[in-house]
């Protein structure tokens, strides 16, 4: 068995249960009272998938806690981070086993995950990738937290590649994927990114680039995201883990739209003062409609 500990525990987030469930149940009732967190029943119906910051809680909680707020996560979350430490394989997938956090296990679909390391030879299962990254890690008490008592597993995918090419193809074989695991539980699962905005320029040049990338995600359009973010240098870190999950519904639900919608944004200067030198958080909602 597969059993990833904790990486960044007592740095990116406390590693007090008690503390830590308090923390972060605080952010999501912080999240439930904005208005852009509200998800009605027909939006609930439509929610595809979820984009997530991955900073220390801290400076972006208050994003994730507003994302996820309202949500009711399914059985199955396809979980695409991308890769800061350079390690393991282009597209890493964690076979098996469960990820343990201060508040307990979470499971990995040891099915699905196969399933998708069979169906492009780009999928990798690799435990390598993930060893230290924090991407999915810093999320993962935010899920179990908004789960409650209803139990879910995960199928965590480490983005090391930036080729529209491979995402293109990695993404019609994700659909299929998907599909199965529709079939398998009677319900969608979600797609879930993590990814960071801008990172450390000043407050003013953040924004900007944030705000093009994130019309350029809008769109909906994988190889738009990507062009975007290479042609203006823009650092967000989960460009090619968001375009993946783009791809992916493209090719799994043609027949409906995607739209994405921003529920908060905003900059580690919100917590630091320091908007000199500062990184961008965005809660994106994406629905097939």
């Amino acid at each position: 068995m597969h059993l990833r500990q904790p990486a960044v525990a007592g740095r990116f987030y406390t590693d007090a249960p008690a503390d830590l469930r308090a923390e972060v149940a605080s952010f999501l009732k912080q999240g439930a009272s904005l208005p852009a967190a509200a998800l009605d029943d027909a939006d609930a119906a439509q929610l595809a998938g979820l984009m997530l910051p991955h900073a220390g809680h801290i400076y972006s909680g208050r994003v994730i806690g507003a994302t996820l707020a309202h949500v009711r996560l399914p059985r199955t979350l396809f979980i695409l981070c991308p890769n800061h430490t350079g390690l393991g394989t282009p597209l890493s997938v964690w076979p098996a086993g469960a990820w343990q956090t201060p508040l307990g296990p979470v499971p990995v679909d040891g099915e699905m995950a196969r399933l998708l390391c069979e169906a492009d030879e780009d999928f990798c299962a690799d435990v390598t990738g993930h060893a230290r990254e924090h991407s999915i890690e810093v999320l993962l008490p935010f899920l179990q937290v908004c789960a409650g008592d209803a139990p879910f597993h995960m199928v965590p995918v480490c983005v090391g590649t930036r080729q529209a090419p491979v995402l293109r193809t990695a993404g019609q074989r994700l659909a299929r994927v998907l599909e199965r695991c529709r079939v398998r539980d009677g319900q969608p699962p979600l797609l879930l990114v993590s990814s960071d905005m801008n990172h450390y320029e000043d407050q003013q040049t953040t924004l900007r680039k944030d705000e093009l990338a994130l019309q350029a995600a809008f769109t909906a359009d994988g190889d738009a995201l990507l062009q975007t973010v290479h042609a203006r240098r823009i650092s967000m870190c989960g460009a090619a883990p968001l375009a993946l999950a783009l791809y992916a519904l493209r090719a799994w639900q043609p027949r409906r739209q995607t739209r994405l919608s921003l529920v908060l944004h905003e900059t580690s200067a919100a917590i630091s003062g320091d908007a000199g030198h500062v990184v961008g958080y965005a809660g994106l909602r994406i629905f097939a409609c």
